[in-house]
Formats: C-alpha cells, sequence, structure tokens
C-alpha cells in the first residue's frame, strides 16, 4: 500500500504549480475583475460561465455546481484521480520528488492506478516512436507516411509511432520497466493470449491519443499488411483513462489555437488532422472511431466559450458515409452557441488527399465556412422527396419542420424557416414559419413539467436550507437582504484580505452571522487560527480554513467566498473593510439591545431589583458602544 505523501511535498506542489495554468489546459479562461478568471465550467453543462478562478489564493470555485477547491481538487476532479494521484501528476509537471512517510519512495509501486496506466502509455508512445524511426520493418510505415505527404519531421511533431509484427515485443519491454502484466492488460496496450498477454498492436501504424492536458491516453492503429484480417483501423478498448467518445485526436496541439480563434474543424482521421495542421489549420481535431457527439461538444465548448462569433466547421468525405455524419452532427448542432458550417470539397477528398493531389492552400480554402450545416442537413432531408407534387412537399415539410423547430434561438429559427419554404417551393412562407412555431410550441409544452431547479443556486443558500431546523436562527437566507450581504461581504475580505480586517474580525463570536452558513464559515476561520494566520501565513491560511470546516457544505461555501470578486468597484481600501466591520457590529449590538429591552419589558416593576438593574446597566453599556461605533466607526472596535 502507497505511503502517505509528505505535507511539505503537498504544500511545496500546491505552490509549484499555479492553478490558472492547470485550469487553463482545460477550458478558455477569461478575466473576470478582481483579479479572478472565467470559464464555462467543466463538471457540469452552462451556457454563460460561472466558473471563476483566483490565481492569487490559488483555488476555484463554480456558482452554478458549487464545484470548488485547490489545484490538487481541480486534477483529481477533472481527471477523476484520487489525492495522491493527482499530487503525484502535479509534481511530475512540476519536478518535484516526493516523499513518502511509510516505506520511503518507491514510485514504481506507490503511484495510483491511473498514473501507471498513463506512464505506461508515455512509455509505448516513444517505444513505438523510436520503432518508426529506425527499425528496418518500420520501412513499410515510413513509405506509407511519405506517399501521404508526411516526412520524418511530420512523424515526430504528431508522435507517430509503428509496432512490431511480433507476439509481445512491448509486452516484453513494459514487463522491462517495472510494469506488472496485470498493468499492461489494464492499460490496453495488450490482451490475453493463450500463453500469457500478447500485444493487442501489431504490425501497424501507431498514432497517440492524448487527452486535452496532454497525456497519452490511447492509441489510433492503422492497418499496413495484407496479412492483418483485422480492422483497418484498431483503437485502444475503453479503459480507466480512456474512452473513446470523450477524447479528440489532436486537442492537446489544437486547444490554445481554438480558444484563441474561436474556432474549431472537425475532420475525420488522424491523417486529416496532420493535413490540416501543416497547411496551417491548426485548430483541427478528429473523433477516434467514434461519431461527434455529446461529450466531445462539452471538451469544445469549454475552449470556444459559447461566444456569438464561434464557429465549428464540420469537414466530412462526400459519400453516403459522410453525409451521413454531417446529419449525426446537425442532430447535436443546438447543444452550441456557436455557428455551426460544413465543408465538402467539391471532388469528395479528404483534406489528407486534397493536400497531397493540390496543396497547402487548398486545404486551407476548404475549411473557410461555405454551407451552415442546418442548410446541409435539411437539403440532405428534402432530396429524398419528388417536391414537384404537392404530397412530395408535404412529406419533405413533416420531416425537416421538427428539425427547425429545434433551433432555441425564436429569430434563427423563423429565418430558417424561410429559407425551408424556398427550398422546398412552398409560396406560402408564412404556412411554414407557422407550422414550425407550432411544433416548437408543442416540444415545449411536452417537456413543460414546471421550472427547472435553479442551477445557481449559491452553496450558501443551499446549506441554508439544509441547516434551517438545527439552526433556526434566522429567516432563510435572501442573497438580496443587506443584513446578509454586509456578513458576506466582511467573510470575503477576511479570506481575501485579511490584512485589512486583522485582529479586530477575530474577535467577532459566530453568533455576529446571522446566517447559519456565515456562522459556520466564521467558525471555520477561528478553528484554522484566525484572520491573524491569514496575515502572517497566507501561503497555507485558506487551506487551513477548508481543513478547518466541518462538512463540504461549508468548505464549499469557503471556496466560494474566496473567490467571489469584492463588491468594490474601486481598489479595496482599510476604510472600506473597516465599514463592513462596523455595519456587522453595529447590527450583533442593536439584536443585543432589542432583545434586552424585550426582557426589561417582561421584568416590569415586580422583577428582582438586582436582576433589573443588572439588565439596565447592560442596556446602557451596549447604547453607548453603539453610539460610539456610530461616532467613530473602525476606531472603536
Amino acid at each position: 500500500m502507497a505511503g502517505r505523501i509528505n505535507d511539505e511535498d503537498v504544500k511545496a506542489v500546491r505552490d509549484a504549480v499555479p492553478i490558472d495554468a492547470v485550469v487553463s489546459e482545460y477550458l478558455q479562461l477569461r478575466n473576470a475583475g478582481g483579479g479572478n478568471l472565467k470559464g464555462l465550467c467543466p463538471f457540469h453543462d452552462e451556457k454563460s460561465p460561472s466558473f471563476q478562478v483566483s490565481p492569487s489564493k490559488g483555488f476555484f470555485h463554480c456558482f452554478g455546481c458549487q464545484e470548488g477547491g485547490d489545484t490538487i481538487t481541480f486534477v483529481m476532479k477533472i481527471d477523476h484521480l484520487s489525492f495522491s494521484e493527482a499530487v503525484e501528476r502535479l509534481a511530475g509537471q512540476a519536478g518535484i520528488t516526493l516523499r513518502y512517510e511509510e516505506g520511503g519512495y518507491n514510485p514504481s509501486h506507490q503511484r495510483g492506478e491511473r498514473i501507471r496506466l498513463v506512464e505506461a502509455h508515455k512509455i509505448a508512445a516513444e517505444w513505438y516512436a523510436e520503432q518508426l524511426a529506425t527499425s528496418p520493418e518500420a520501412d513499410t510505415g515510413r513509405v506509407f507516411l511519405a506517399e501521404r505527404g508526411f516526412d520524418q519531421a511530420a512523424a515526430v511533431h504528431f508522435g507517430v509511432g509503428y509496432s512490431p509484427q511480433g507476439w509481445d515485443h512491448l509486452t516484453r519491454f513494459l514487463r522491462g520497466k517495472g510494469f506488472t502484466d496485470k498493468e499492461i492488460l489494464l492499460s490496453g496496450l495488450a490482451q490475453e493470449g493463450r500463453r500469457g498477454p500478447i500485444d493487442r498492436f501489431r504490425g501497424r501504424l501507431m498514432w497517440p491519443i492524448r487527452d486535452i492536458g496532454g497525456e497519452v491516453v490511447g492509441f489510433g492503429a492503422r492497418k499496413l499488411y495484407e496479412a492483418d484480417n483485422g480492422p483497418k483501423y484498431l483503437n485502444t478498448p475503453d479503459t480507466a483513462i480512456y474512452r473513446k467518445s470523450q477524447v479528440l485526436y489532436g486537442i492537446d496541439l489544437a486547444k490554445k489555437d481554438i480558444a484563441k480563434s474561436s474556432r474549431a474543424v472537425v475532420v475525420e482521421g488522424y491523417t486529416d488532422v496532420m493535413a490540416c495542421h501543416l497547411a496551417g489549420i491548426t485548430t483541427a481535431i478528429a473523433t477516434c472511431g467514434t461519431a461527434f457527439g455529446g461529450d466531445h461538444i462539452k471538451i469544445l465548448r469549454r475552449l470556444l466559450m459559447d461566444n456569438g462569433s464561434a464557429r465549428v466547421i464540420f469537414t466530412f468525405d462526400g459519400d453516403a458515409a459522410g453525409q451521413k455524419a454531417a446529419l449525426r452532427a446537425f442532430e447535436d448542432d443546438q447543444k452550441f452557441a456557436a455557428e455551426t458550417y460544413i465543408a465538402i470539397a467539391p471532388d469528395g477528398m479528404d483534406p489528407c488527399d486534397l493536400r497531397l493531389a493540390k496543396g497547402d492552400e487548398a486545404v486551407a480554402d476548404l475549411v473557410e465556412p461555405r454551407t451552415p450545416l442546418f442548410e446541409f442537413a435539411l437539403r440532405q432531408i428534402v432530396a429524398r422527396y419528388d417536391l414537384d407534387t404537392p404530397a412530395g412537399r408535404a412529406a419533405a415539410l413533416d420531416e425537416a419542420a421538427p428539425i427547425v423547430a429545434r433551433i432555441k434561438n425564436s429569430g434563427a429559427q423563423h429565418e430558417v424557416a424561410v429559407q425551408l419554404a424556398g427550398m422546398l417551393g412552398i409560396l406560402d412562407t408564412q404556412f411554414v414559419v407557422k407550422r414550425v412555431a407550432q411544433l416548437a410550441r408543442w416540444a415545449r409544452d411536452r417537456g413543460g413539467k414546471g421550472p427547472a431547479p435553479d442551477r445557481h443556486q449559491p452553496a450558501s443558500q443551499q446549506y441554508a436550507s439544509a441547516q434551517a431546523s438545527a439552526a433556526p436562527r434566522g429567516p432563510a437566507l435572501n442573497l438580496r437582504n443587506p443584513v446578509y450581504a454586509t456578513e458576506r461581504e466582511l467573510l470575503k475580505l477576511a479570506l481575501q484580505r485579511p490584512e485589512l480586517v486583522s485582529p479586530a474580525f477575530d474577535a467577532y463570536g459566530a453568533d455576529e452571522f446571522t446566517a447559519p452558513p456565515y456562522a459556520a464559515v466564521r467558525l471555520a476561520i477561528q478553528d484554522a487560527g484566525g484572520a491573524e494566520l491569514g496575515v502572517a501565513d497566507p501561503q497555507d491560511y485558506l487551506v487551513k480554513v477548508r481543513e478547518a470546516a466541518p462538512d463540504d457544505a461549508v468548505r464549499a461555501m469557503v471556496t466560494e467566498l474566496a473567490v467571489e470578486a469584492i463588491m468594490l468597484r474601486r481598489a479595496v481600501d482599510e476604510p472600506y473593510a473597516g465599514a463592513q466591520l462596523v455595519t456587522v457590529r453595529r447590527r450583533a449590538v442593536e439584536r443585543r439591545i432589542r432583545d434586552i429591552t424585550g426582557q426589561l419589558t417582561r421584568l416590569g416593576t415586580q422583577g428582582d431589583p438586582a436582576q433589573l438593574a443588572a439588565v439596565q446597566n447592560e442596556l446602557w453599556v451596549l447604547q453607548q458602544y453603539d453610539q460610539t461605533l456610530r461616532e467613530h466607526g473602525a476606531a472603536a472596535l
């Protein structure tokens, strides 16, 4: 069993790898103000960005789904790793050697399963690439690439390799690197033979498939020999690190340019991606042996940020299979906010063949947007009917109108409906428009089962609801309530700018925060060492506050408050912080004054004189304190 990673090493990893650098490997981040960055959340579907990253604090938080944490937490969640696996992965990126509390440092035995599988793929990719570059047997593969216009430099750039024809060359190589047969089988690099594991890929050209973070997680293998009875392309089977429906070939190379240009080009094969990139279309990607679907869209949306100018261009072969693929892509079209187009070369050539026949310029011209995807899809449908007859036009409308009705933007829906009328040759365009609108209304009515739950409900509100019976100190949390707003602002200052509120904040009791989740956060800060710790040790402060939180709800609230922007347009300063301190304290004093006034009323003139005098004295002291706060502000704290 793996030993516990040394705490100092965990801290070193957390400090060494900036959270914005890690997150931006998976999604596009933009300025959110106040030093924060924002993007589309990778953990839930959303149209507008509610996912925020605070580079200065080292935390992320989604205000939609409430996921949050530090760099390690992000890697754990995005790649489904254990804590130790995430630390090991980040340590590898930062060049930090980890120490283990039990049993010493032994990476070959102590790394988690996913780390081991990724490492096996990395070693395999390097080995395959070496075979292609040096092995005489690999000449077949080198000729294959050369015939398609790819030289050795192109092969190196894309990491293309060659798997020898023998039964267990790679298996024996991986064993020599310390991998067990079980690990080699789990990786999908080998399969069970009659006498033990044998190589899954033999006598094939190998393309490493990387995830968006750049790790090799699988391979695509192209048949080279007639004697090979397998399929033309053979992919890694689904494993703990590879799901073909959740990866895009070339995404590691294309992601930065996709984010920068707000454009993605979806092609059909590995050589098409290579051809596009070498022709200057560095936003090209491809699916890996499966149709383009919902999980692929999620990957692209996080990079494109779904802004209005984003474009996704599909290039499909002009044959029946390519047309079918285009129609499948159109079925998911409405999941994009981006505009979608299709590009098909007049002679039906794919980008690889086009580059070989007509050069790089022809490839660049191909992917310039030509036909909107919806228009292509509708024309394919309409072409199946005899539009010279009323029955044919009616049947085509019956099939095409529901597709147009799925367009969510009402303006775009109306425009496409008018175009559909033109394609069908129906002169009464309003008839088609009304038919589409009617179908859209019916679809909404069938799906209308009351309002959907608010995905953007803050963690504070969820926590307050859950704690209502246990902490009935206030009404259900309403974020428009100025009392709660000030308490929230003070806690944000205590977490983000502790030097502005310390040491006064540490004298505040949890009962001065009327919202149960805020009171819980106040206690977590106290248990971690107070705002004073944030001044003395800003690096570890937020980590310790999160660790002091009693449960996930409070932990999420801490992260949310640590990332959320402070509600001040100008630079945050001491007077602003002092105003929040004073307001929260004065409201607490006023509540106590009301309580005591009620107590005096209940005691009346018949109460115990000593008790009555004590209550009256407390009331006088509080009234004097309130007046001092009102006149002198934070100086009176």
